[in-house]
């Protein structure tokens, strides 16, 4: 029912591309904080090579994951297929912020979409790639993408993003710490 391997080879890579939707689950380390789990869409997610994969992490209302990934690394990330063939896809491994004003963020940022709202791009190294049958899982169809995180990231602008990013995605909510950059410029994602 359940297969580990050792790589995303090309049938993986073609589920993960297939998908419209991902989760990334962390935790801190301290046992009475919060776990967190998100989903994701908008074409965000990215295979780099066969051990390693990232996505655009864009602006929203909490700044947990990041938070959690600065303390201990520790994500997975899943898939599910909701149409076609049952199949459940977990990467677990360790990932790393990448925010604008790091070396590499230029590089990893040509890979995806441009998106109003980039804040950082999340990079895993993948420990365990895991499948299991998903046969619980209900069907639905994929009707389209929301394009309201889009539109509002548009209509706040750099200044806007910049203040909300400052109150909004300072610390998680359990007060670890989350962002380090101040977003005084925008360019890279705004367009």
């Amino acid at each position: 029912m359940s297969k580990i391997y050792d790589g995303i080879d090309e049938v993986l890579a073609r589920f993960i591309d297939a998908q419209h939707v991902f989760f990334v689950a962390t935790a801190p380390l301290d046992p009475a904080g919060h776990l967190n789990l998100s989903p994701k869409g908008l074409e965000s997610f990215r295979v780099i090579d066969p051990k390693t994969v990232a996505y655009l992490d864009l602006t929203g209302s909490g700044i947990e994951t990041v938070a959690h990934l600065r303390e201990n690394a520790r994500v997975v990330i899943m898939f599910c297929a909701f149409e076609g063939a049952p199949r459940i896809l977990r990467l677990h491994g360790r990932g790393e912020v990448v925010e604008p004003q790091d070396a590499r963020f230029p590089e990893l940022l040509r890979l995806f979409p441009k998106l109003p709202g980039t804040r950082s791009i999340v990079v895993v190294a993948l420990e365990r790639i895991a499948d299991s049958c998903g046969y619980g899982v209900p069907l639905y169809r994929y009707e389209g993408e929301r394009r309201q995180l889009i539109d509002w990231a548009r209509r706040k602008g750099a200044s806007g993003l910049e203040q909300y990013r400052s109150e909004a995605n300072h610390s998680s909510i359990d007060g670890l710490p989350g962002l380090r950059a101040k977003f005084a410029d925008e360019k890279n994602s705004s367009q």
